[in-house]
């Protein structure tokens, strides 16, 4: 059924008062006397205003600008769609009159891409058509006719449009949605299509961690960080941010017209054979929206505990404290120091058909089979105090929180420890002994403390050297024995430093764990008991044998994983 716009009796009353009209005319883009001209061409081809303008050599560009200064209504770059994640039931011709397209249809809304808000028949139409709210969003209408030269919908009809209800569904794409981004997919996508599946690609395929996506007054950056370290890696032209941005949301499900307030959303896509979760956070800036994109490696949850770089000692300890039925284990280190996958690995060993473990995370980054993952939503108020809370009712074994933020969680975790369940959680702290007196200093009681802590772990990520260019380099020995090597150490060490080749990145290739493992000992627990600070306690450590984190990354340099540079990046505090 085609859409009658109606116009013969109506249209010059419209345009005598028409928003666009006094837009364009109060900047001249437009004479008075054409109005008239106008009007005869809307009736005698039953066509919008648009449309008429267009024909009478208005610039697309132009009324667009005076549109958006006009109704001050959200806007889009439709470049950023591509074709077939719209599914569009006009005819062409249709379309093409009313210079309208729809976009894709999210809990019972339609978003309509239009060049005429004030055109409000058509919307009208378009809503009781199908039965659905319509949010008009403002483009260009040269984009929304490439949209429509694009489509397939001169193979529809009206009629099939969508009624929510029916088991169609138009298409969008959201968290549930794979996005194939595969090399050559469709040759015919839009380039910026192109351009921000070629990105996320290349970023799979390097290895990368975080893609940033960074907008400046003159220049439009986009950086990866690689093993640790940011780099940059293209600086496409500043016209087109607002088009990335935009494909990004559109791929993540996220609002596409919202542009002054924070987003967070995700995204997963298939690379060949592979497929990979991103995590979206986009951050209003001063020169437009910063887009920073985790991936989220999911054979992360199946990493051997030998590939992490423990040494053996540690590695004992560590499989010693998650035997046991009950007690604390906690994970400490700046963000991006590994500590989830140290902690998944940990859930990967316990996950077995007989225990029943539940996770609360923020967010949920791998999914884990046979684990109950929640996910922590603060604008609900389901903070870690409120699922811990609720996991002890579920007849949990072991119960792991992402974080421990505040007193609240603190003690919900170590009164789940003292009653028979086993414990895993993370803080952000420096060094071992110092998470004690961050707790403490929580207000967790230290007699809490010394009864339920069994282990903590703390760690960095260095930087491994490359084994097909590395090169042996010489140092001072005073040099070494400030930083820490014993003269023993020195005298029968070869040191090895970066170069770079084909196979690395500036000569290092992948990363090492740099780890503190201390077990809570007799000793330590009475220096808890006593408040002892976190000075004395390291010391104690020390005496019991426990690396320090620079002890450790010196081991890791004596053994020729990583250079005396990575040593002090990752271990001066």
């Amino acid at each position: 059924m085609a859409i009658e716009l109606s116009t013969k009796d109506t249209v010059k009353s419209h345009l005598e008062s028409n928003r666009l009209i006094s837009a364009l005319i109060s900047k001249n883009v437009i004479q008075v006397d054409i109005v008239k001209r106008l009007d005869q061409f809307c009736n005698e081809n039953k066509s919008s205003l648009v449309r008429a303008l267009l024909e009478n050599g208005v610039p697309s560009a132009k009324i667009f600008e005076c549109a958006i200064e006009e109704f001050k209504l959200p806007y889009i770059d439709l470049r950023a769609f591509a074709t077939e994640e719209v599914e569009n039931n006009l005819s062409s011709d249709e379309m093409q009159k009313a210079v309208v397209f729809p976009l894709f249809k999210k809990n019972g809304v339609i978003a309509l891409a239009v060049a005429d808000p004030s055109d409000t028949q058509i919307q009208e139409t378009f809503r009781f058509k199908t039965r659905s709210s319509i949010v008009p969003i403002l483009a260009s209408a040269d984009q929304i006719y490439h949209m429509i030269d694009n489509s397939n919908a001169s193979s529809r009809d009206m009629d099939n449009f969508l009624v929510e209800g029916q088991s169609t569904q138009i298409a969008t794409e959201n968290i549930n949605t794979v996005i194939d981004i595969s090399p050559n997919k469709d040759p015919n996508e839009a380039k910026v299509v192109q351009f921000v599946n070629g990105m996320l690609a290349e970023a799979i395929t390097k290895g990368a961690s975080d893609l940033h996506f960074e907008p400046y007054e003159h220049n439009y950056r986009i950086r990866f960080r690689m093993d640790g370290v940011l780099a940059e890696i293209a600086s496409p032209p500043n016209s087109y941010k607002e088009q990335i941005s935009a494909r990004i949301k559109v791929m993540s499900g996220l609002d596409i017209t919202e542009r002054r307030l924070p987003q967070d959303g995700r995204i997963k896509v298939k690379l060949v054979s592979r497929t990979i979760d991103f995590r979206i956070s986009i951050l209003p800036t001063l020169w437009g929206e910063k887009i920073v994109m985790r991936i989220l490696d999911g054979s992360a949850a199946n990493l051997n505990i030998d590939v992490l770089g423990y040494e053996d000692i540690q590695k004992e300890q560590i499989l010693e404290a998650i035997s046991k039925p009950q007690g604390m284990i906690l994970v400490t280190g700046p963000t991006g120091s590994g500590k989830t996958v140290s902690l998944y690995t940990c859930i990967g060993i316990l996950n077995k058909g007989d225990t029943n473990i539940s996770t609360a995370e923020d967010p949920v980054e791998i999914n884990l089979y046979g684990v109950n993952q929640v996910a922590v939503n603060n604008r609900v108020g389901l903070t870690f105090a409120v699922a811990l809370k609720a996991f002890l009712r579920q007849d949990p074994d072991i119960v792991m929180v992402g974080e421990i933020r505040d007193l609240e969680t603190a003690d919900i975790a170590i009164k789940a420890a003292q009653t028979g369940h086993l414990v895993l959680s993370t803080l952000h702290t420096n060094s071992a002994p110092e998470t004690l007196t961050r707790l403490v200093n929580m207000g967790v009681e230290t007699f809490n403390l010394a009864s339920t802590v069994h282990l903590i772990i703390a760690q960095r990520l260095g930087r491994r050297l490359c084994s097909n260019c590395k090169e042996e380099v010489i140092y001072d020995t005073e040099y070494l024995i400030k930083l820490g090597f014993s003269p023993m150490q020195i005298a029968n060490a070869t040191f090895y430093g970066p170069v770079g080749c084909d196979s690395c990145n500036k000569g290092y290739k992948g990363r090492v764990g740099i780890y503190e493992v201390m077990p809570i000992s007799n000793a330590v627990s009475r220096m808890i008991i006593d408040n002892a600070s976190a000075i004395d306690i390291a010391d104690q450590a020390r005496k019991e044998g426990v690396d320090d984190i620079r002890m450790s990354g010196i081991k890791k340099v004596l053994q020729g994983i990583t250079s005396i540079d990575e040593l002090l990046r990752v271990t001066s505090d």
